[in-house]
């Protein structure tokens, strides 16, 4: 699973946006737990993560300032 592009992200709604932001979260939490309780996991997947949650609220705040 690689990197979601931001033109992906612009087709969904703001309902997505904010689930896909909750997991993603969660996802990160779980693979920082990994990295801290030593259990193997791919040290890759959290910069990956790390970067859509940007994008995500990135594109949400942008949704924010055009509702205004």
């Amino acid at each position: 699973m690689g990197l979601s592009q931001y033109s992906d992200i612009r087709s969904l709604s703001s309902e997505d946006i904010t689930a896909n932001i909750l997991k993603v979260e969660k996802k990160i939490f779980d693979l920082r737990f990994k990295k801290a309780t030593r259990q193997t996991y791919k040290s890759h997947e959290l910069k990956n993560e790390k970067r859509k949650l940007a994008q995500l609220k990135t594109f949400e705040k942008e949704l924010l300032e055009k509702s205004k």
